[in-house]
């Protein structure tokens, strides 16, 4: 086996370990928060989700599999990802208001009854904050997946917001977890709401 070859494995490897860890430690709260998207998604609610850089992609994917389909086929799920329009989101930024970037969002699209689902994979920015705080303003509930299990964001929570944090990784190593999160929560959602 040549360098590359071992390098390859280890990568590997390290993924398979860093799975199985992250299945036992997290997957009581997956559930719970499959529920609370279900529990949104019944009373009419929406999703409303947000991330910066990379975590940006995994929130988008999930919004993704509930607005078109993960497995199976079902109707449209309403989900919507602020970062996913860049007009609006460089116009904030434009006028030097980047931590408004989410939170101006937030409070206009948002109302009661409906979640915030934040993403977070290289620590606390100040603008994931200001949506959370905007959030609970307009009395929506919010669910954060983490990269970190001890974050600013987890002293914001509330009783009936749910935290999936993971054993502080990198972001590199945290993204495929966090795929793999997000798709046990799109399996668990579309069972819930529709069987098979």
């Amino acid at each position: 086996m040549n360098d590359t070859e071992q390098k390859i494995n280890q990568w590997f490897a390290s993924h398979m370990e860093q799975t199985v860890q992250a299945a036992s430690h997290v997957a009581p709260a997956i559930e719970q928060v499959a529920d609370a998207f279900v529990n949104t998604l019944l009373q009419d609610g929406k999703i409303v989700a947000c991330a910066n850089g990379n975590a940006n992609v995994v929130a988008q994917y999930f919004c993704t599999a509930l607005l078109s389909r993960f497995d199976q086929e079902r109707p449209a799920l309403p989900a919507i990802n602020l970062g996913a329009d860049a007009t609006t989101y460089s116009a904030i930024c434009r006028d030097n208001r980047f931590n408004d970037t989410f939170s101006r969002q937030v409070r206009a699209v948002g109302k009661p009854g409906d979640l915030l689902f934040v993403v977070v994979d290289d620590g606390h920015k100040a603008n994931l904050i200001q949506a959370i705080q905007a959030a609970h303003d307009r009395e929506m509930s919010v669910v954060v997946l983490s990269a970190r299990e001890k974050s600013d964001i987890s002293s914001l929570m509330h009783p009936e917001d749910h935290e999936i944090a993971l054993n502080d990784l990198a972001p590199h190593e945290a993204m495929p977890l966090l795929l793999v999160i997000i798709n046990a929560l799109c399996d668990l959602i579309d069972h819930k709401l529709f069987g098979g």
